[in-house]
């Protein structure tokens, strides 16, 4: 195949200084997030009538695979690693903070573009042939949930160069800095009923979670049995959270829904991260060994060349293929979810989404691997930011309600199938990505 031959050139040449490892982690969990997005799904068509929910609902007694297929820390874990080692090559290259953070945009907001755009003439297309509003607001909710990580990522990666310095200058003192704002807001959260405080925990969480990269960039862990114990200690904090605290046992989503360990954040995601960490790095030794060879390291360069277009497309493709389904019968559809039938079927559900998902992420990959044109005027700092925060609030929103709905029933009107919030943040993601420079009619050749 000619991807892989490329792949094959591509692995062929890495420098031999690169951690490979990281790369690895990066694939893996991307692979995790997908079938496990595809496996807790579920659709049940009864009487002519579909029934969609989660298998954690239908089947609470499997709420543990969560902790298996939470994988979001591994993404700040890798990305602060990841950040680290390209914001030491800007500096010794004498890459500004301008030039730094316009190369990670450019990776991180294209592929969105694209996702934003199809969805948004999906929804008109969908009110222009009758869909009720509710239906448009639920599968394009379902389809962009992928998209909420990027609205946190990018503040991470905004914040990566004064995190970065902070965890230079205080060590580990920092990340404990960090974890203690995620345990004061928690105990705000549930002892002080102050909720709104909690949605700070996207920031104390996920950056604490983040320097654990930087940690790991500085070798600052030691020895296997020191990254074992640093597991043990995060299994041990999480169990107990879990079993005496007031947290659920699932790590994503909950069967309870005024309750959750993701929305907003919880302590519980910091714990689980370090237990995954200091137990995949204490493999990192033979794992490395095991890239040296050349066809696992291909694999996994061809897996990153197209990351964020797979993570970003791959619940688009399942709600695709079963309204099809649906609307042709409901073939594969009237199996009762969590019974043996359906456990056996999920083998062949998960590999036809992953063959219907692989010319997506061929045809659309090549645009998170585009950078500026070379020479291209790098916008300034404030401009940057300014756009980045608007791309921010504008990928929250829509994740949050989708397109053809909005946080309360008067904002559905009946004009059609965008709502004024729907609007103004598919607006804010557009003009956020021209107001950086990222969209192709702000780039000069």
């Amino acid at each position: 195949m000619q991807i892989w031959s490329q792949a094959s050139q591509m692995a062929a040449q890495t420098p031999p200084e690169r951690n490979r490892y990281v790369d690895l982690l990066r694939s893996v969990s991307i692979l995790a997030v997908v079938s496990g997005h595809w496996l807790l799904a579920t659709a049940y068509v009864v009487d002519g009538e579909i029934e969609v929910g989660d298998l954690l609902s239908a089947v609470p007694s499997v709420q543990w695979l969560t902790w298996l297929f939470q994988v979001m820390p591994i993404f700040f874990i890798v990305g602060g690693y990841s950040n680290a080692v390209s914001l030491e090559s800007a500096r010794r290259k004498g890459v500004g903070y301008a030039g730094w953070l316009s190369a990670r945009l450019n990776r991180l907001v294209a592929p969105l573009l694209i996702l934003l755009v199809t969805w948004a003439i999906i929804a008109l297309a969908m009110g222009f042939f009758g869909a009720r509003p509710e239906v448009i607001r639920y599968v394009s909710q379902a389809a962009l949930i992928p998209t909420w990580f990027l609205a946190i990522y990018i503040a991470v990666v905004m914040l990566a160069p004064a995190s970065y310095k902070f965890w230079r200058h205080y060590g580990f003192t920092s990340f404990w800095i960090f974890a203690a704002g995620a345990v004061l807001t928690d105990v705000a959260f549930f002892e002080a009923e102050i909720r709104w405080l909690g949605w700070t925990n996207y920031f104390w969480v996920w950056l604490a979670v983040h320097h654990l990269g930087f940690a790991w960039r500085d070798d600052r862990l030691g020895g296997v049995p020191k990254r074992l114990l640093f597991s043990a200690a995060g299994f041990a904090a999480l169990w107990l959270m879990v079993t005496y605290g007031p947290y659920p046992l699932a790590m994503v989503g909950s069967p309870d829904p005024e309750l959750s360990n993701t929305l907003p954040p919880k302590v519980t995601l910091l714990a689980l991260g370090v237990f995954q960490f200091g137990l995949l790095l204490a493999l990192e030794t033979p794992m490395r060994r095991a890239l040296d060879g050349l066809k696992l390291w291909t694999a996994t360069v061809l897996i990153n060349s197209m990351i964020m277009t797979v993570y970003l497309w791959h619940i688009t493709v399942m709600v695709l293929f079963g309204t099809l389904l649906y609307v042709t019968g409901g073939l594969g559809l009237g199996i009762e979810p969590g019974t043996a039938a359906w456990w056996w079927s999920r083998p062949v559900w998960i590999a036809i989404l992953l063959a219907l998902l692989l010319p997506v992420a061929l045809l659309l990959s090549p645009l998170e691997r585009r950078g500026p044109p070379a020479g291209a005027p790098v916008p300034g700092v404030a401009r940057q930011i300014a756009g980045a925060l608007l791309i921010c609030v504008g990928i929250a929103l829509v994740a949050m309600y989708g397109f053809g709905g909005g946080p309360s029933p008067k904002l559905a009107t009946a004009s059609g199938p965008f709502p004024r919030v729907d609007v103004a943040a598919f607006a804010m993601v557009i003009v956020g990505a021209g107001i950086s420079g990222l969209l192709p009619k702000w780039r000069k050749s």
